[in-house]
């Protein structure tokens, strides 16, 4: 006689990321910005294959040429002045745009990704502890509550006017301005979970403060972190951008996506496309992190909602 187990196999549970991504891909807005997003990482990380020149490679022979719907339009002085290959056109320098947008894009992200996981690195740890040690609590707060004294962009140029204008010090200024946000996140949950059942049952028989926190909180903490640094990005590519644009982020000839915004604003009526395609690799990529970011925010942690 077959056991009532081998009749009836229990069902397996499925995990919190399971879960999570088959929510996410349920989520059509959701669903269209993450694959923006992964296309867009994936054009930027194969730059250097599929670029069509070098981002700084400059002929004054073909300087401000129109792009490729220069060939669509109804002005022949346009169509005559395309030159084949550079189907963005180029700049004021001779530089094609289309190349130095893929560039852009690869200094833009990697300059949110770093910044952001520095800020989250810092801020989580001291969230944690925070959170966790009373004695720690006033003292690492009342730090982070003279962060948010500052506006974050006048920080970061503060941090940047201090140090010297390079890729590592704007970097370091974004991040610094992200801890408080990680840590203060960090912290509320921390305070939640270190009074939940489980948590007073590993203390009493006789885990450390070091364990239970990496051990058994932290893992718990994942969600709201995910989502804060989901946001973050956002923010971090809109700062980098606008350090750029300011004369304070990624020195030039380095191609940055609000670097190619300010040096093209001089011919913005003369070849607007300069402006507009930059602008909108900015703004696509800041609200698709922004909306994938908020459903994440739906599916791993509802008690983040307004």
């Amino acid at each position: 006689m077959k056991s009532e187990s081998a009749e009836f196999p229990p069902s397996r549970r499925k995990g919190p990321v399971k879960t999570a991504l088959e929510k996410l891909v349920k989520n059509k807005l959701a669903l269209v910005c993450f694959v923006v997003l992964l296309a867009e990482i994936i054009l930027v990380l194969l730059s250097p294959q599929i670029a069509p020149f070098t981002p700084e490679a400059a002929d004054v022979r073909i300087r401000l040429a129109p792009g490729a719907w220069a060939l669509l339009g109804k002005n022949s002085e346009d169509a005559a002045a395309y030159v084949p290959g550079h189907y963005f056109g180029t700049d004021y320098l001779g530089r094609d745009v289309l190349s130095r947008l893929l560039w852009g894009g690869r200094v833009s992200l990697a300059v949110g990704f770093f910044s952001t996981l520095l800020g989250l690195t810092l801020g989580v740890i001291l969230g944690l502890l925070a959170g966790y040690y009373r004695r720690l609590d006033n003292v690492i707060m009342r730090l982070m509550d003279l962060f948010f004294t500052f506006p974050n962009i006048l920080l970061a140029i503060l941090i940047v006017a201090m140090l010297g204008v390079s890729l590592s010090n704007t970097m370091l200024a974004i991040s610094i301005w992200s801890i408080p946000n990680f840590a203060r996140m960090t912290r509320g949950k921390v305070l939640q979970i270190k009074e939940e059942d489980y948590i007073l049952a590993v203390r009493s028989l006789g885990a450390g403060g070091t364990r239970i926190i990496f051990g058994h909180i932290l893992h718990n903490c994942l969600p709201v972190i995910i989502v804060v640094a989901t946001m973050r990005m956002a923010t971090s590519i809109i700062s980098i951008a606008t350090l750029s644009y300011l004369g304070l982020g990624v020195p030039p000839p380095t191609p940055e996506w609000g670097g190619l915004i300010a040096s093209a604003k001089t011919y913005m009526w003369e070849r607007p496309s300069l402006i507009i395609l930059p602008g909108i690799a900015v703004t696509i990529t800041v609200i698709c992190f922004n909306i994938l970011g908020d459903k994440l925010r739906d599916i791993l942690d509802p008690s983040l909602k307004d």
